[in-house]
Formats: structure tokens, sequence, C-alpha cells
């Protein structure tokens, strides 16, 4: 039996009811994973997207036989990617192939130490070993504390709602025991002592948005994840993956609209049900039972709901939040192929309290950095042109609320500064170079529509997750749901997939759709 006709789960409504209508907003892995869930539930589902393309910021981005993924490139806990298709009796593997990254990075720091970070426990405190055997033990413990973390935080809540404060009461024992309310640098410090390690094994927030020096340790989690199955990326790039989430809500009977940017939702009663009006462009004004926005939270209030006191609040109070930092991203692609490269490489300055303060909490753009450096043609050539390798590398920098920077001005200089800083480790780089582009915090805010060019919406800070975060559930407006790095679990790819799972759950039992 092919994928395509497989049976799919179960779904029982009550006889001659027609199919509840549902709209998300967003074709980011957040909505994708969202409409395939309310597909299979039985709910009619429109996905409308404002691109051309679906994948929102998991987009891609081609120049002369260069393939550049525009956004997540580290794929982890592959299970939560599974469970979409086995709802319908499908397998991934039917529709995208995942590679293994080996090491899962590698990290680089100014004063020449380098770490492997792998999976394998015995592979990693080698590694240990190597920069620091008087923190062995150390890391020991920690793996064990991580491992802790992961059973309550990702295990039993990541995909939880936390629609009620007694959800956050029953929680808050537990969250006291793992002590949630140190850092996640705090909590690595308590164990290792050696500073490259305590940077090495609290660095993983960045990728999610966090202040390692701020961020709750319940994103130590974030180790054990990665212990348990690695890292992965999807032959042909993360674009593949969008493209399998695509095809299969396609299989189940789904409907995407590209170059349909949504411009307002509209409230209306129909025999006392509150139906939500979609207006977007180049379509005809449609009627939904639920909206499920994986639009910027921000925007799903100041402009798709505007008009809407309910709207107009939870604006405000999204405004008086922390939000994440933004990001400089440079994709570029090089006529030449580089030995010993890592697919993840992670590059420390000199500095980290200091960066870290000046990214998060500073007013102008630091003269230093730390970088990201993805290499997917280390995993998979076909990402470049024969004998080429393709490239991004990302920088942390503020967003705009903190640094009113003019990247339009200051953009193409500071890429300059970033390669000549990456020539050290990559000789030749500049003249090697065949393509080039930039992304900056401003290109967020206005392709993206991210409020302050935020690169991960919320903050993960302790009093900004769980029951602190916009809920999965407008609390206000009957039929509004919310998907992605803005609500609950947060930022990820897994974060953003289990946000769909939580929403959706609850969207099953408010409309009492039993499913398998």
């Amino acid at each position: 039996m092919s994928p395509a006709t497989m049976p799919e789960s179960p779904v029982r409504r009550p006889a001659g009811r027609p199919p509840r209508r549902a709209a998300v907003i967003g074709s980011g892995f957040g909505g994708l994973a969202a409409a395939i869930r309310l597909q299979s539930m039985g709910f009619d589902t429109v996905c409308y997207e404002a691109h051309d393309k679906p994948g929102g910021r998991a987009s891609v981005y081609e120049d002369q036989g260069y393939v550049f993924d525009a956004g997540p490139t580290v794929i982890t806990a592959p299970h939560c990617l599974e469970e979409l298709f086995e709802l319908s009796g499908r397998r991934l593997s039917d529709y995208v192939r995942l590679l293994p990254v080996t090491p899962l990075y590698r990290l680089q720091w100014s004063d020449g130490v380098t770490f492997d970070y792998v999976a394998d426990e015995p592979g990693l405190i080698e590694q240990v070993r190597r920069v620091s055997p008087r923190d062995v033990d150390g890391y020991r413990r920690f793996a064990d504390y991580s491992r802790r973390v992961f059973a309550k935080g990702y295990e039993e809540l990541g995909a939880v709602p936390f629609l009620n404060f007694s959800d956050m009461i029953r929680a808050a024992p537990h969250l006291a025991l793992l002590r949630a309310d140190r850092s996640v640098y705090a909590t690595v410090s308590r164990f290792v002592r050696d500073e490259h390690l305590r940077q090495a094994f609290s660095f993983h927030p960045l990728l999610v948005g966090g202040n390692p020096l701020e961020t709750s340790s319940i994103y130590t989690l974030i180790h054990w994840i990665e212990r348990k199955w690695g890292v992965s990326f999807p032959e042909g790039g993360t674009g593949a993956l969008v493209r399998g989430l695509v095809r299969l809500f396609h299989d189940l009977g789904g409907t995407l609209r590209l170059k349909a940017a949504v411009d307002r939702v509209t409230l209306q009663s129909e025999g006392g049900t509150p139906q939500h009006v979609v207006h977007a462009a180049g379509c005809p004004p449609e009627a939904f039972d639920v909206v499920v926005s994986n639009a910027d939270v921000h925007h799903t209030y100041s402009r798709l709901y505007r008009g809407l006191d309910a709207a107009h609040r939870r604006q405000r109070r999204l405004e008086r939040m922390t939000w994440s930092m933004s990001l400089f991203v440079l994709y570029f692609g090089t006529n030449r192929r580089y030995e010993h490269l890592a697919h993840h490489t992670i590059l420390f300055g000199p500095r980290f309290r200091g960066l870290l303060r000046d990214i998060f909490h500073g007013h102008r753009l630091p003269d230093d950095f730390s970088l990201y450096l993805h290499a997917p043609t280390v995993t998979d050539p076909g990402m470049a042109p024969p004998g080429g390798e393709s490239f991004y590398v990302l920088s942390p920098v503020p967003h705009l609320g903190n640094a009113a920077i003019d990247w339009e001005a200051c953009g193409p200089a500071y890429g300059d500064a970033i390669l000549e800083s990456l020539e050290r480790n990559l000789p030749g780089l500049r003249d090697s170079i065949v393509t080039r582009r930039h992304f900056t915090p401003a290109d967020f805010a206005s392709t993206f529509n991210a409020y302050q060019g935020s690169a991960f919406s919320v903050a993960p800070t302790l009093t900004q997750s769980a029951y602190f975060r916009p809920h999965n559930r407008d609390p206000e407006i009957p039929g509004l749901y919310l998907v992605g790095a803005g609500t609950h679990p947060g930022a990820g790819v897994p974060g953003v997939v289990n946000s769909a799972k939580a929403t959706c759950d609850t969207i099953a039992a408010d409309f009492h759709v039993v499913h398998a």
C-alpha cells in the first residue's frame, strides 16, 4: 500500500454534520504542522501564505546553482516530525530523507581551543577530558541533570498547553526542584569550572533566541535532546522538509494558497457561533470556525485582528514583554571546497558576557561578534554546484527596539567584517565567493512582520514561559489559536512543531473531536 493510499486516522463527528473549517495563517513549520493535524482531525483546512513559496522563515533562496536555507538548519527530535505522518498512517521517510550530522557542532574559540560536540557519551567525555580533565565528573553530573529536566520539561510538559494559572501551579514544584530560576549559564557553571566548557554547554539558548545568562535552566534540556536523537539535516536542505510537509498536507486534502497575504480577520456570528472571516490578497473573503495564526504574535493582534478591544489589549501586553535578539545573516557560495569543515561551527569571539550584554541590552551594534557558520555541503554536496561550497553565517545582533541601526547603510560593511573574520579559518574565502546576499533585522521586520525585527519572537525567560507566554488558545477571542515561536513551548523546530500539537489538542477538546 503506497503512502498516498494508506488509511487516515479515524475521526468521529455527529452524522450529517459538514466538516468544520479551519484557516491557518502562515506556512512555517508551526503552521504546516497545525494544518496537517487539523486536516487529519477532519477539519477542512486552508493554509494562507503571503509569499510565493511555503516555509515562512524556513524558505529557500537559490542563485547560480547554490541552495541556501533561509531559516532553521538544526533539526533535532525527529519523532515530533514523524508523528505528523503517523497520524494518517504514513512515514516521514517516504517524503524526505534525514541525514545524520557529526559532529553536531564544532566549537572554536579565539584562543585556539576547539571542541567537537558529539552525541555519543564516550566521545563527548573524551572531548571534555581533552579540554579540562578535572571537569569530566562534573560533566557527567550535568548530563544527568539535563536528562531529568528533559523528562519533565520536554517529555511531560513540552506539548501541554498552559491555558490556566492552575496548570502553572501544578508544574511549579517540579520547576522549583530543578531550579528553573537559575540561568542556563549559572546552572552549567555549578557543574563545570573551565570557561570554554561553560560556554560549550550553555550556548544553546542562542539557537532559540535566548540569552544564556538569563534564559531559564529548563533550556538545558536541549543538551539531552541532542544526546538522545543527535542532529539531522534533510537531504536537499531544510526546504526539502518543507516540501515534504506540504506534500503530506496536499495528500490529506488540504489547500495551500500562496501569495495570499492575510490583511485582516473579522468576526461575525452565525446562529450564535462565532465565525472568523479571512480577508486575503487574491482571495474572496471566507468564513472559518477556527483560525490558527502562525504569523508573528504581535502582528496577529496589532494587524490581523485590529479593531477588536481584546486584540488591542493583547497587543499592549506584548509590547511590554521582552523580545528576543535579532540576527544578521550572510549567505554566500564559493567556487572551491574547504577541507576539514564541520556542518555546524560555532565561532566564539574574545568576549562572552560583555557581548551578550551588548546583543540583548545594548543600544548600538557591537564591534565584535560570535558566529554560527552553516556549511550544508559537508553533509549534502548537492546544495552547491560541483566543486563549490554553500554557506550561511549568522551573527546575533540587537533587535530594532533596542538599537536603531541603519542596516541599509551598515549591512554591507558588517558583512565584509564577518567575511574577513572567517578568512582566518577559510583561507582565500573572499576571492572565491561567487554569490552573496544578506538579511538584517530590518528584513525580519519587513519580510516576516517580526515585531522589533526579532528573529525568535518573545524571549524565552522564566517569566515569559509556559503560562506566562502568549497562550495557544486566545483567552478572549473564541476560535483564535496560536502556533509558532511566540506561544508555548517556544522557538526552534521541536518547539514550534510541539506548539502545533498543544494547540490542536486544545482545538480537539474545544470542538469535541475524537481523533487517534
